[in-house]
């Protein structure tokens, strides 16, 4: 679950680790696209049955994604969505450096396109690749597309990855262009590998520099607190917590300290459902509507057509929706969440795409609950079923869905970046909106209790003293692909299994407003970690500690420091430069053009004010100072920038009646003047 920014940007959390490196913004610039009278010819194109591995014209592996059309135009080698509109072009070049690079990628692929350099940044050296760059283009919001270039180089050549996608596609089929990502390394190349390696042991040298690369981390980001722990051989080896708590004090965060884990909530859903299977009460294959009446998706087909399985596999084809419950949280109860899936079908066939649903996972999490508690209300029901067969078992004893509770003791308070890229305190507001849909993602918890559950994960089933509490097949069941995410990646049922570098790592990753974490486990080296953070963009730490953890168990080549370092000063440089394109306060002039009151039967209501200079947008739940922007395409935005709820943008409409559109990649809503 992430609800931030930039994790709104990304859209889906378990395509971060492969897609930052090239969606995420850098420093401004002034130039543009080459500029022409004609596109590149068209040539006969293929379309794939299948994932084909393929090679570029200069003989760089990648693989390419089934349904997509492939031709080759001289050095470009260009893929085709299946919807149409939509390119993933490679191209091989020789060039003096990235720059020219570029210039004779556009002319190869696409020579009238005109958008501008949005901002561009240096990546570090990965998989074989070097002196990569990376360029994000400025599109408008009425075009719906984004449009970005990687450069990299390697012996005597340079390749040049453009992405050309319609905002829909880019969404939908995001695990198909990780797929293309993932195993693009140049000619000849190998991939680092620790299979069949034995793991070191975690000794005092191991975790100083798991310690080092975190404090480093912090620094580099911004992120006020963080806690980690490790466990080796059922042992915790590491277990404590950095920086501060809340910022304007200098209480540490601990071992105990409760952060919200979010997404990791989804895994911990599962395992009660892994619980009622092995109590034979459910299984993975039953029909949703014989368990859970209430149930309903899309169209009636679609709907009796939904197993168990399918609600948290993020393979049933539903796209993210979580407008509609981050606006209007302060109507929702878990009963009539289930009821916004009914208006709600599938964009993808079952277990074709990789596309991920915080209500299809809220279903997951109140249909065991209502098999055990038919009488209850599905919220109480819920909570009743994780304490009595999740958190009591395990003796995760400080883990809640109570609010209240949680913040009433040692907790960590949300951070992120202000519009000016310093730290400060986080709008809280929007994390309420994960309380009717808890089983997705609001769980409170802290290191020592989430490291009982990895524990209870490396052990099979097992708990401390020995006793079976789940049986071992319902709980790896969890972990069997579902659907994939590019080629090195699955996702079973609230878990995923990595294979990047030829061991399986099973994690999660969770991201709220000011809170991202991270549980993983390595089965075979009987290894796990729980990394839990209290500010944004701390989703760039728990993602890269995972790499840094096999570094130090298999004493792999030092990547993990100089990828953060680069990602963290690119999102810096990001917010700099978005920074350099809004009028805050907002423009008077534009203001003064909106109506008082908007609505939308979705979103809810927006009451627009003013406070001294300040624009003022107030959805009812929570509201945010906005500032504007005039898009290339002349139309004006209003973007929301309260720390933490920052980049919600409205864009004004254009027509005789007073509207405001906002979007998220597969859904618009229309604001009109009530």
């Amino acid at each position: 679950m992430g609800l931030d920014a930039e994790a709104m940007k990304n859209l889906v959390a378990g395509l971060l680790l492969l897609l930052t490196s090239i969606l995420v913004l850098g420093q401004s610039q002034t130039s543009s696209v080459p500029q022409a009278t004609n596109a590149a010819p068209e040539q006969a194109a293929e379309r794939l049955a299948a994932d084909t591995p393929k090679t570029t014209v200069f003989g760089n592996a990648f693989v390419a994604p089934k349904d997509w059309s492939i031709r080759v135009n001289g050095p470009a080698t260009i893929l085709t969505a299946p919807e149409g509109g939509s390119w993933v072009a490679l191209v091989d070049v020789q060039a003096t450096g990235p720059d020219e690079a570029l210039t004779a990628a556009w002319k190869a692929y696409k020579l009238d396109a005109k958008w501008p350099i949005k901002v561009t940044y240096d990546l570090s050296d990965q998989d074989g690749w070097s002196r990569r760059r990376v360029y994000e283009y400025r599109t408008s919001p009425n075009e719906k597309r984004g449009v970005a270039a990687l450069v990299s180089y390697s012996g005597s050549n340079w390749n040049v990855v453009i992405e050309d996608l319609a905002d829909a596609v880019a969404e939908k089929r995001g695990a198909q262009v990780a797929l293309v990502f993932g195993r693009l390394l140049p000619k000849g190349y190998s991939r680092e590998s620790f299979a069949g390696k034995k793991a070191n042991t975690l000794d005092q040298a191991s975790i100083a520099e798991l310690v080092r690369f975190i404090e480093s981390g912090q620094k580099v980001l911004g992120v006020p607190g963080v806690a980690f722990g490790v466990v080796q051989d059922g042992k915790i080896v590491f277990a404590d917590g950095f920086g501060t708590k809340e910022l304007g004090t200098s209480e540490k965060p601990d071992a105990d300290t409760l952060f919200m884990v979010a997404s990791n909530t989804k895994a911990m859903t599962t395992l009660l459902l892994a619980k009622l299977v092995d109590e034979h009460r459910v299984s993975w294959q039953t029909a949703v509507t014989t368990l859970l009446p209430s149930f309903r998706l899309g169209d009636t087909a679609t709907t009796r057509s939904v197993l168990v399985k399918h609600l948290i596999c993020a393979c049933t084809g539903m796209p993210r929706q979580d407008l509609e419950w981050i606006f209007e949280y302060g109507n929702i109860t878990p009963g009539s969440s289930l009821s916004l899936l009914g208006s709600m079908q599938p964009t993808s066939k079952f277990g074709e795409l990789f596309q991920y649903s915080n209500l299809m996972a809220a279903a997951a999490g109140y249909t065991g609950a209502y098999v055990l508690y038919p009488q209850m209300e599905l919220g109480a029901a819920y909570d009743r079923a994780m304490q009595s067969y999740v958190f009591d078992p395990l003796q995760m004893n400080a883990t809640t869905f109570d609010f209240k509770r949680a913040l009433s003791g040692n907790h960590a308070s949300p951070h992120s970046p202000d519009v000016d890229g310093k730290s400060a305190k986080a709008l809280t507001a929007i994390n309420d909106a994960v309380i009717p849909l808890r089983p997705a993602g609001g769980a409170w918890s802290s290191v020592h209790d989430m490291l009982k559950y990895v524990s209870m994960e490396l052990a099979e089933g097992r708990l401390p003293d020995g006793k079976t509490y789940v049986s071992k097949e319902p709980l790896l069941e969890r972990r069997a692909p579902q659907v994939y995410i590019g080629k090195d990646v699955s996702y079973g049922m609230g878990l995923e299994v990595d294979t990047t570098y030829g061991v399986p790592v099973v994690h999660h990753g969770g991201d709220l407003v000011g809170y991202h974490s991270d549980m993983m486990w390595l089965p075979q080296q009987n290894v796990g970690a729980v990394i839990l953070t209290d500010g944004d963009p701390g989703w760039l730490l728990r993602n890269h500690i995972r790499r840094k953890l096999l570094e130090v168990l298999f004493d792999g080549r030092h990547e993990a420091d100089a990828q953060l370092n680069a990602d963290g000063k690119s999102f810096y440089a990001s917010l700099a430069a978005d920074r350099k394109l809004l009028t805050i306060p907002a423009d008077k002039n534009e203001a003064r053009k909106l109506a008082k009151h908007y609505a939308n039967s979705s979103l809810g209501e927006i009451g627009v004010s003013t406070l001294g200079d300040s624009t003022i947008f107030d959805f009812g739940e929570w509201k945010s100072e906005v500032a504007s922007r005039k898009n290339p395409d002349g139309t004006i935005s209003f973007i929301t920038i309260v720390p933490g709820a920052s980049g919600f943008e409205f864009t004004v409409g254009s027509g005789s009646k007073k509207t405001l559109t906002i979007r998220d990649a597969q859904h618009e809503y229309v604001f009109e003047e009530r």
